[in-house]
């Protein structure tokens, strides 16, 4: 017969932390303490990195009797950045000048005569030209692709459409895109794809959904 204290059909008692022992309750407020601190530590350890080093590169090319510890009895951190964005500021501003674009484009010819150095330049400034000036769609498409064999998926980004020799030579015309396909944990690495539109599924994420998605080898979802 059933004791009469235990009522039939009473929910059972969840456990909360404060039913834990006492191990599991500190074991789960440590790792709450990882969770909290560990990407505010990183960031703010990335960041003081970023300022450390450009205010170490500026200060190399600034006379020492210019330095901000001349007139201030401590050292600022982040005068190197501010420096660096007030020159390429300026710099920016004479080159939109009529004498500005005259000066950029003897540069570019004398670099454009340099072996070697004349296909790095122009690589290099056609993709920052293409990136900052935001003339494509380049990296601004999430998408979804069989790889490395069909039944496998994988995210990739849609970097523009392919060479119209690429097109050409498989018999798909303009059909063709460019897909960057990312390794993980490290993104900065991974292979260059041509696919045709059909074989591309669009995925409802951003940019940099995905490459948290990628980052974290699918543990952080997107949108979380």
């Amino acid at each position: 017969m059933a004791d009469d204290s235990q009522v039939q059909g009473e929910p059972e008692v969840v456990a909360t932390p404060w039913h834990m022992s006492l191990a599991a309750r500190l074991r789960a407020y440590f790792f709450a303490g990882i969770l909290i601190t560990a990407p505010v530590s990183i960031t703010a350890y990335l960041a003081w990195l970023f300022i450390s080093t450009i205010d170490r590169e500026v200060k190399a090319l600034v006379p020492a009797a210019y330095w901000p510890e001349q007139f201030l009895p401590v050292g600022i951190p982040g005068i190197g950045v501010i420096v660096a964005l007030v020159g390429l500021t300026l710099i920016g501003m004479f080159t939109a000048g009529f004498v500005g674009r005259g000066v950029n484009r003897l540069f570019d010819a004398l670099l454009a005569r340099m072996p070697v150095v004349n296909g790095i330049y122009g690589a290099l400034k056609q993709i920052l030209e293409t990136v900052l000036a935001k003339k494509s769609q380049a990296f601004r498409e999430v998408v979804l692709i069989e790889y490395p064999r069909p039944g496998l998926h994988t995210i990739a980004f849609v970097t523009g459409q392919a060479a119209p020799q690429v097109g050409e030579a498989l018999g798909q015309g303009s059909e063709m895109l460019s897909v960057f396909v990312p390794t993980t944990p490290n993104p900065t690495s991974g292979f260059l794809l041509f696919l045709p539109r059909a074989e591309v599924i669009t995925l409802p994420m951003s940019v940099d959904d995905g490459l948290k998605y990628i980052v974290s080898t699918g543990i952080v979802l997107p949108g979380r």
